[in-house]
């Protein structure tokens, strides 16, 4: 796995790749899975909506990022890093304000949600400091 990792981090570009196509994939199922069944997991269907479209947002951006910078591509990476970083903050923060309300299955989803994102931001970190 560490040798697949240093050749992705050698093409930094396709970092914005998989970002933006991880954000997109957390953006349809926020928006046409779980608020469909806001009731299963939780939580209202205003906030799954509002999540979906942060993510829409900055899949936009990195997909935007991997196409159209081509230098200088370190303060782009930083960005949407730190927007990773807020949005994890932003999700176990309704996490933790809607625990009574939220099911094991939405705890679950979040929280694994997170887990893979502080995965992607690790891999961010070390490929600005490269």
């Amino acid at each position: 796995m560490t040798k697949s990792v240093q050749q992705f981090i050698t093409k930094p570009r396709n970092i914005f790749l998989l970002d933006g196509f991880g954000a997109l994939l957390t953006a349809v199922l926020l928006f046409f899975v779980l608020r469909n069944f806001n009731a299963f997991f939780g939580l209202s269907k205003t906030i799954l909506e509002h999540l979906s479209l942060l993510a829409l947002t900055f899949s936009i951006y990195s997909i935007l990022c991997y196409f159209l910078i081509k230098k200088n591509w370190k303060s782009f990476l930083k960005t949407i890093c730190i927007a990773n970083i807020l949005y994890c903050i932003l999700t176990f923060g309704i996490v933790v304000y809607h625990c009574k309300s939220i099911s094991i299955f939405g705890m679950a989803y979040f929280l694994g949600e997170i887990i893979i994102i502080f995965g992607l931001i690790f891999l961010e970190i070390k490929t600005i400091r490269k």
